[in-house]
């Protein structure tokens, strides 16, 4: 017997990329598990799986920077419940991340995948299950999005969630409206300007240097500090939640198109997100 949850959640996170860098991503959790059958006629209550699943990648992937170990360029320690990761570009320019142990996920494989996290991830949660679930399958399936669509990261200093933890990030769709009709040059544009983007709040940024941007911020859960190139950076003049970055992006459109009404659907990770009009 088997027992499914199709997208039982989704996971919001960015991991490290052998040559992209810092992607945000967002990945939707498929489940199977194997086992017999317990006095009630079930392998598993549906409400213990869901609660215990969401619970385990709440805690331990979600919200987190991914960080395969045994990828090239690489170097991490850990020390006093924090986490320091430094990784180096295939050109030689750095990324640098030193956030409290619970924000970067260490995870020993050579590089991120649907297929590796899913492996790392599968026997951990196997434990988490009654003794007659005999067998567990978990896999990840990113979003189906018809349109143009971006990867992001950011951190929200105010949050007193884990959207404070500084390298997270989102795969998320873009939609663009001017007078009412939607606009998919606008969208693709946008989408091509944020692809793998970190965006940063200008008050975090406390140092910029040889092309490089050094952000640093307390938050509750602790001190957060990041570094990585220019290039990849795009900065705003508030914090970078769905909501500001949706009016961000509807003001930077209408001063191109004064005349025009403007939409702007800006996607946080799966089905949810903002709606701003100039």
């Amino acid at each position: 017997m088997k027992l499914f949850v199709d997208n039982l959640t989704n996971v919001d996170f960015s991991y490290l990329h052998p040559q992209r860098g810092l992607v945000g991503e967002s990945w939707l959790v498929q489940l199977e598990l194997d086992g017999s059958l317990n006095d009630q006629g079930m392998i598993c209550d549906f409400g213990i799986v869901k609660k215990a699943v969401k619970d385990w990648f709440d805690t331990y992937i979600d919200h987190t920077l991914v960080v395969p170990t045994g990828m090239s360029r690489l170097s991490y320690r850990q020390a006093g419940g924090y986490t320091e990761v430094e990784w180096l570009y295939p050109d030689g320019q750095a990324l640098s991340c030193n956030a409290p142990e619970q924000a970067i996920a260490l995870v020993g494989v050579p590089d991120i995948t649907e297929a590796t996290l899913a492996d790392w991830c599968h026997e951990q949660l196997l434990q988490l299950f009654p003794q007659q679930v005999e067998g567990l399958k978990i896999s990840f399936k990113p979003e189906a999005i018809d349109g143009a669509f971006y990867h992001y990261s950011h951190g929200l200093q105010q949050h007193d969630g884990n959207c404070q933890r500084i390298a997270h990030g989102h795969r998320s769709r873009i939609e663009i409206f001017l007078d009412g009709e939607r606009d998919s040059v606008l969208e693709d544009i946008w989408a091509k300007r944020f692809r793998d983007i970190y965006i940063g709040t200008e008050s975090h940024l406390i140092a910029r240097e040889e092309g490089m941007h050094h952000y640093r911020y307390q938050a509750p859960q602790g001190d957060f500090r990041l570094s990585l190139p220019e290039r990849y950076c795009y900065l705003m003049d508030t914090e970078t939640t769905v909501e500001l970055i949706a009016c961000h992006l509807a003001a930077q459109i209408k001063q191109e198109f004064p005349d025009d009404e403007v939409t702007v659907r800006a996607f946080e990770g799966v089905a949810k997100g903002a709606i701003a009009t100039a």
